[in-house]
């Protein structure tokens, strides 16, 4: 049975002693920031240029504290906030129809599809929001889905906050753990930035930056 969580992610129970193989998205499957992507693509030409206006304050602020989760969040109540669950999920399913084939990385999904073909449990652990990221992870036929948590009002509709820590980082393990058990060891990993360094130092093979193809 799969667990779904209200946040979008989700996890198959894995088999006792299969293999855990974790896989940051944006960038190391994919070969930009989906996310991003996702809503410029969403807003429009003059709508994204009025956002990234309005941007202007958190965007300084980033300038100087690097908080990542900070101007995400920014990001998502100016370009989502008040959206519905229901026309967020369509969205993001209809942009994965239609980004796919230029945004999956080729020798990534060889080596998604090798760990799979192995009985791997894959599971995808990202900082983006885990329903913009769903639709992909069904395509790939993953076991389980990690990413940051939007929130949603009494009318399901976006807050413009998030429900959980940006998933990066040490939040990267806290939420492997949680959701597999403490002390899991990972088979692999793969990541791309220093954001995926924690999940990275609890796998027997790591792979740092080694997809490099296009499609």
């Amino acid at each position: 049975m799969t667990e779904m969580g209200a946040g979008g992610g989700f996890r198959q129970p894995p088999e006792p002693g299969q293999a855990m193989v974790a896989f940051d998205f944006d960038g190391t499957l994919t070969v930009r920031d989906s996310f991003t992507s996702f809503l410029r693509k969403r807003a429009g030409r003059r709508r994204w240029a009025l956002g990234l206006v309005r941007l202007a304050p958190a965007t300084a602020a980033y300038a100087r504290d690097r908080d990542r989760g900070a101007i995400k969040a920014a990001a998502v109540k100016e370009f989502l906030q008040g959206v519905s669950r229901t026309e967020l999920e369509a969205d993001a399913e209809a942009y994965a129809a239609r980004a796919w084939r230029k945004l999956m990385r080729p020798d990534a999904l060889e080596a998604w599809n090798d760990w799979g073909q192995r009985g791997a449990h894959r599971v995808i652990v990202t900082a983006s929001p885990a329903l913009t990221v769903l639709p992909f992870a069904r395509r790939l036929g993953a076991e389980g889905l990690l990413g940051t948590d939007l929130t949603f009002d009494a009318d399901d509709r976006i807050t413009g906050t998030f429900k959980s820590p940006n998933c990066r980082g040490e939040e990267k393990v806290r939420r492997l753990t949680a959701a597999y058990g403490s002390g899991l060891r990972l088979k692999a990993a793969y990541g791309d930035t220093s954001g995926d360094t924690e999940m990275l130092a609890i796998a027997d093979h790591v792979g740092f930056r080694v997809f490099r193809e296009r499609p």
